[in-house]
């Protein structure tokens, strides 16, 4: 017992905050753990990639990163069921942020993708998804057969298609790709027939031969064609995937040391800090550390499987779905680009890559999932 005159050691829960606090003690502890994991290993390697950057990255990321967290825990503590139902305003004010930003957004690498608030830009598109896979989620949970028909594919379609092409006129292709597997995906999991999916894909291709024609510029043409031969310019267009595979394959087994890699340190790689980070750590970690980064990646994904295979609704399943497919369609593009496999998009490696936006939307898509993980001991 407590005497009135002394002082309290530590306060204990009241009772109806314990189930709370027994939810958060019992999360999937192999995604937060992962995450931190390879966010620490990217603050590193910002750092080292950016090391006589006129501007501080790192520092910059450090700022990114701390804000990610929070963003993480406001997630976390909000119930994703009030989130999808509020899904279609999410959904609909990043439509409204991605048609303003074509007219009034900031140009940087030949997209029109950014609003400027001061020194700051925040891409809608990084946002537009998470928005998306609320809405589809929602859209998707909602009905009542377990198969879809294609009047239903064709309403997930669209829902996904509209923020799709809205960042592709940007024209931003890496930012619009994303939501392609996080439609599959959810389809998938919703219950799509297998001939619907084929059926999907036959659109898909027709739509990449419209976008081919109609929705790239000449540069980006380039760059697909350079992709295919990139040996036949390897000055111009060819420039950054040859240097990124000088740079893997001087890694060799252990690397060259922190700090220590020649082409990130002497400039031959561009966009080291972003797109092709991870061609910097393979240049001072080698082999050894890239495995290590994809194992993390995997425990990552392996982490939301397992919490959407336990989820109590199938809300939350194709939330979790969702959310996993857009990280892992990031991972596994930008390790294929930085060693020549495919174009060079605008796809940056989650967790690692330098990135305002990106960072935010990452952690949120973070909380979101750990989220649905929470709700399943409380709320009952």
């Amino acid at each position: 017992m407590l005497s009135g005159s002394g002082s309290i050691p530590g306060r204990l829960p009241r009772p109806e905050e314990r189930p709370r606090l027994a939810a958060l003690a019992s999360l999937h502890p192999g995604l937060l753990a992962a995450a931190l994991a390879l966010a620490a290993i990217g603050l590193l390697v910002v750092r080292s990639a950016s090391a006589e950057a006129p501007t501080d990255y790192f520092s910059r990321q450090l700022v990114w990163f701390a804000a990610g967290l929070a963003a993480m825990l406001v997630a976390l503590g909000f119930d994703y069921h009030r989130l999808l139902a509020m899904a279609p305003v999410f959904y609909g004010a990043g439509l409204v942020a991605l048609v303003l930003v074509l007219f009034v957004g900031h140009e940087a690498g030949g997209a029109v993708g950014w609003f400027r608030v001061g020194s700051i830009g925040i891409q809608p598109s990084e946002f537009a998804k998470l928005a998306t896979a609320l809405f589809l989620a929602r859209y998707l949970a909602g009905l009542a057969e377990r198969r879809l028909e294609t009047g239903h594919i064709l309403r997930a379609l669209a829902i996904a298609a509209a923020p799709m092409l809205l960042t592709a006129v940007e024209p931003d292709l890496g930012g619009a790709a994303m939501f392609a597997p996080m439609l599959a995906g959810m389809l998938l999991v919703a219950g799509v027939r297998a001939r619907l999916l084929i059926g999907s894909a036959v659109a898909a291709v027709v739509f990449i031969g419209l976008i081919w024609t109609f929705g790239m510029k000449d540069y980006q043409r380039q760059r697909v064609i350079t992709f295919l031969a990139p040996s036949q310019d390897p000055l111009g267009a060819g420039y950054h995937v040859q240097q990124s595979k000088i740079a893997v394959g001087s890694g060799q087994l252990t690397g060259r040391g922190y700090m220590q890699g020649t082409q990130s340190q002497l400039r031959f790689l561009p966009a080291r800090h972003t797109d092709f980070i991870l061609a910097v750590l393979a240049e001072e970690s080698g082999f050894l550390g890239v495995a290590t980064v994809l194992a993390l990646y995997g425990a990552y994904l392996a982490s939301a499987a397992s919490i959407a295979l336990r989820s109590r609704d199938r809300a939350g399943i194709l939330l979790v779905t969702g959310l996993a497919s857009i990280t892992a369609f990031h991972v596994l593009y930008n390790s294929a680009m930085v060693i020549g496999l495919l174009p060079v998009t605008g796809i940056p490696l989650p967790f690692l890559s330098y990135g305002g936006s990106f960072t935010l939307a990452t952690w949120i898509s973070v909380g979101l999932i750990l989220g649905v993980d929470f709700r399943r001991y409380v709320n009952r």
